[in-house]
C-alpha cells in the first residue's frame, strides 16, 4: 500500500492550485507556501515509507477497494490541514498576551508589571509619529536624552537628580563602574546576593571592574566591619536590599543611616541596590519589608539604583537616583549608550510616575491595585464569577480562600490573602483543565492543586473575568 500511497502524494503544483493553499499563499506568500508544502510533503513520504502514516492511521480505504483519485483527495485533505496549522504558527507573535490567573503579582515569567492605562496610552502617542526624544523644542536645537523623567523622579525620590538604564542590572554596573573602577567597594557577606537569571553582585563587580572587599559573616555584619576595611583603595560603601531571601534568627546588618554616616565621615560615597524600588509605603497593604526609595536618599545613601518594572510598575528600567554629581558622571559615562532606553520606555515611565505624582497610583498602577485589593473585594468578585458559571455542566465550580504573592523577587516572606476559584470535573484532570486554558485563544495561566485548578482573582482583571469564563464553557460544552 506504502507504493500505492507515494504514487498518489499530489505535486506541489496541484497544491499551489487548490482552493485552501491559495488563500494561504495569499497571506503567508507564494514562496514561503511552496518551502512549507515541500516540507510537509517530505514528512509525509518518510511517514508512508516507515510505516507511521497508513490506511489505518491516514483513515483510507483498504488497498483493494481504494483508487488513486481518493487517496490523492484525502492525502491532499491532510497536507492542506498540516499546512493550516503551520501558517497559523507563522502568523501568531511569538510574544503574545497571556491571562495570570496564578496569584503571583510579578510574575517574571509572565512579564512582571502590567502597564497602566495612560503609559499604554503614552506608548501609543509616542510610537506613532515622531518625538523630541533628544530634542529641546524650547531651544529649537539638540536636546539630551536623559532629560527626560529626571526631574520627576528626583521629586519623587527626594533626590538631587536621576537618570534611567535599561534595567536595575545595569544600573548597578553603571554605578559600580562609574564611582570604583580600579577600587575597592566594601559590602557585607550577607548581600552577596543572586537573582534570576544568574545575576550576582559579585559577578557584576568583577565586570564593573571593581574589587569586591567582603566584610563580616552571612548573618552578623556590624557598622564597625565597614570602618575596620576602609583603606586608600577603598571607593564605595554598597548595601544591597536581599529581595529574594531573608536570614533570620541570630542576625545583624548596619542600618542605611549608619552607612550613611560612615560614607560621609570618610568622605567615601554610599551606594544602596533597592532592588524592587517601592515609591510609596506598601505597609498599610501588608507588604512591610520593602524599602520605601525616599526614606534611604534622605537617610543620606548618596546614590541608590531600582527597577522600574517590579513594585513600581511600570516599564522596564533602572532608575538611579541620588547626588548630582554622581549622576552627572553616571551619565557622563560611556557605557550609559549602550545601556541606555528608548523613547517607549521613557513615554511609559513618565505616565507611570505621574500616577504617583497625583496620589493615584495605588488604584491606576495594576500591580499597586492588586497589592491593595482586599479579600473582601476578590471574594466579591469570585462570588460574582461563580454566579455566571452555574449552568456549566461537568465542572465544579467553588470559591476557596488562598494567598498570593508578590513574585519578581521581591517581599518573599509575605503572602496576601486572596479568593480563590476552585474548577473541578468528575470527567477532565486538573492538568487537561490546565492545558486547554492555556491553550486557549487567549492564554489563561492558573494554579494546579489537589487536582483542582485554582484562579486567583488578585491577578485577573475584571476585563479579563469573561474570558475565563468563556474559555470555562467551552471546555464543558465539550463533556
Amino acid at each position: 500500500m506504502s507504493t500505492k500511497l507515494l504514487r498518489s502524494l499530489p505535486s506541489i503544483d496541484r497544491l499551489l492550485a487548490s482552493r485552501v493553499v491559495a488563500e494561504i499563499a495569499d497571506s503567508l506568500g507564494r514562496d514561503p507556501t511552496r518551502d512549507l508544502l515541500r516540507e510537509i510533503t517530505d514528512e509525509l513520504r518518510r511517514e508512508i515509507v516507515s510505516g507511521q502514516w497508513s490506511v489505518v492511521s491516514g483513515q483510507l480505504p483498504e488497498e483493494e477497494t481504494a483508487d488513486n483519485g481518493q487517496l490523492t483527495t484525502d492525502l491532499m485533505e491532510e497536507i492542506e490541514n498540516r499546512l493550516a496549522q503551520r501558517a497559523e504558527r507563522a502568523f501568531r507573535s511569538s510574544l503574545r498576551r497571556v491571562i495570570n490567573a496564578t496569584g503571583v503579582i510579578l510574575h517574571t515569567n509572565l512579564g512582571r508589571a502590567p502597564l497602566a492605562p495612560s503609559a499604554i496610552d503614552a506608548i501609543r502617542e509616542v510610537a506613532g509619529s515622531y518625538s523630541n526624544l533628544e530634542y529641546d523644542i524650547d531651544k529649537g536645537e539638540r536636546g539630551k536624552r536623559e532629560s527626560h523623567c529626571q526631574e520627576l523622579l528626583a521629586r519623587l525620590t527626594a533626590s538631587e537628580a536621576a537618570t534611567v538604564a535599561n534595567n536595575n542590572a545595569a544600573a548597578v554596573l553603571l554605578v559600580l563602574n562609574t564611582l570604583a573602577e580600579g577600587g575597592e567597594v566594601i559590602a557585607s557577606r550577607g548581600e552577596l546576593i543572586e537573582i534570576g537569571g544568574s545575576f550576582r553582585i559579585p559577578d557584576v563587580m568583577e565586570k564593573s571592574g571593581a574589587r569586591l572587599r567582603e566584610v563580616g559573616t552571612t548573618n552578623r555584619t556590624r557598622i564597625e566591619d565597614y570602618e575596620r576595611a576602609i583603606n586608600e583603595n577603598t571607593r564605595l560603601l554598597l548595601r544591597v536590599h536581599p529581595s529574594n531571601y531573608r536570614i533570620t534568627g541570630f542576625t545583624h546588618r548596619p542600618s542605611v543611616h549608619e552607612i550613611a554616616d560612615l560614607a560621609r565621615r570618610s568622605a567615601i560615597p554610599s551606594f544602596e541596590d533597592l532592588g524592587s524600588g517601592c515609591l510609596l509605603d506598601l505597609a498599610p497593604f501588608g507588604v512591610a519589608d520593602e524599602p520605601v526609595v525616599s526614606h534611604s536618599l534622605r537617610a543620606g545613601i548618596a546614590v541608590v539604583s531600582f527597577s522600574g518594572d517590579k513594585m513600581l510598575g511600570g516599564p522596564q528600567a533602572g532608575i538611579i537616583a541620588g547626588e548630582r554629581a554622581i549622576i552627572e558622571r553616571v551619565k557622563r559615562n560611556p557605557l550609559m549608550r549602550a545601556l541606555r532606553v528608548d523613547k517607549l520606555v521613557y513615554s511609559a515611565l513618565e505616565a507611570t510616575l505621574r500616577l504617583y505624582e497625583r496620589g493615584s497610583a495605588s488604584v491606576e498602577v495594576p500591580v499597586i491595585r492588586a497589592i491593595a485589593a482586599t479579600r473582601d473585594e476578590l471574594r466579591e468578585r469570585a462570588e460574582r464569577m461563580v454566579e455566571r458559571m452555574t449552568s456549566l455542566r461537568g465542572l465544579r465550580v467553588e470559591i476557596e480562600e488562598g494567598e498570593s504573592v508578590i513574585g519578581g523577587g521581591s517581599a518573599p516572606e509575605v503572602s496576601l490573602p486572596t479568593a480563590l476559584v476552585a474548577v473541578t470535573s468528575a470527567r477532565l484532570s486538573a492538568a487537561t483543565i490546565e492545558e486547554r486554558l492555556r491553550r486557549h485563544t487567549t492564554p489563561i495561566i492558573v494554579r494546579t492543586e489537589r487536582d483542582q485548578i485554582l484562579i486567583d482573582m488578585r491577578t485577573v482583571a475584571s476585563a479579563e473575568e469573561s474570558i475565563i469564563i468563556e474559555a470555562l464553557a467551552r471546555i464543558a460544552a465539550g463533556l
